[in-house]
């Protein structure tokens, strides 16, 4: 456990990604603690809060100490904020929003930097999220391998988005599909702030390498995928109501797991501003 600024502490999840912080309550936040969480984040990949009370005015102002809210591409906000998204799954669904493993919106030319997921309501068990670190994954390949994944480029597609039986691939309120978005970025991108590599394909988004064919693609592509969820790069986070999750979607992919049917599940989500990934 690390202790930062006063009252504030932050506990490790497990070894490669993931920590809890406590002592600090998101309305209230001054510069020093603010700038505290955000090297949290970088330190981690993901963060966690618990017990928070957020208005959705609050979340927004609480979101913008650590970057540009943004709207999310196919879904559309809550009445009188089009930056705040519900990620919800009625009782009488089967699928959830997201349901794989992932990055958020690769398929984006700037993809963003980061998301925060405020829980809401929440089933009487079940809907943990997974997260797992992509610097580890990247760190833990053979020399051979990185010097080949260093010159490739992933050609992403919210189009592949659809074997995942996935809300942010429905229709829209006009009735009809939104233009599928392609984006071209290195399957190995250098984060912007701390310098680390990591992998950057996953399987929701990553249709094949530029110059290459989807079939000759196709058995990097699963390598990479089965790898880069190894257990030993990934925590899992249980929820309760009022917890606040704070990734960085530069190094880290998240996959909820969808083991709650007949229950209820709303989350509220922040999508923050990224850049082009390098």
């Amino acid at each position: 456990m690390a202790t930062v600024n006063s009252g504030l502490s932050i506990n490790r999840l497990a070894g490669a990604v993931g920590a809890e912080i406590h002592g600090v309550d998101l309305n209230q936040l001054d510069d020093s603690t603010t700038k505290a969480i955000r090297q949290a984040l970088l330190d981690n990949g993901v963060i966690f809060f618990r017990d928070q009370q957020l208005s959705p005015d609050q979340y927004l102002e609480v979101s913008k100490k650590f970057g540009k809210p943004v709207e999310y591409p196919f879904v559309k906000g809550i009445d009188g904020y089009p930056e705040i998204i519900e990620v919800l799954k009625k009782e009488t669904e089967r699928a959830n929003f997201g349901g794989i493993w992932h990055s958020d919106t690769v398929y984006q030319q700037e993809p963003p930097m980061g998301t925060i997921l405020y829980a809401k309501e929440l089933p009487p068990f079940g809907g943990d999220t997974m997260f797992a670190s992509q610097v580890a994954a990247y760190n833990s390949l053979s020399d051979g391998l990185k010097a080949t994944l260093s010159s490739l480029t992933g050609i992403n597609t919210s189009a592949k988005a659809a074997v995942s039986k996935t809300r942010e691939d429905r229709v829209g309120d006009s009735g009809s599909k939104a233009d599928d978005l392609i984006s071209y970025h290195p399957v190995v991108r250098t984060h912007p702030e701390t310098g680390k590599k990591a992998l950057f394909v996953n399987v929701a988004h990553t249709e094949r390498f530029d110059g290459w064919s989807e079939d000759e693609s196709t058995p990097l592509l699963q390598f990479l995928h089965q790898h880069q969820i190894k257990p030993e790069f990934t925590c899992r986070f249980r929820w309760s109501v009022g917890s606040v999750a704070f990734w960085d979607n530069r190094q880290v992919q998240h996959y909820p797991i969808n083991d709650y049917h007949g229950y209820r599940r709303s989350m509220h989500r922040i999508t923050l501003a990224g850049d082009k990934p390098k």
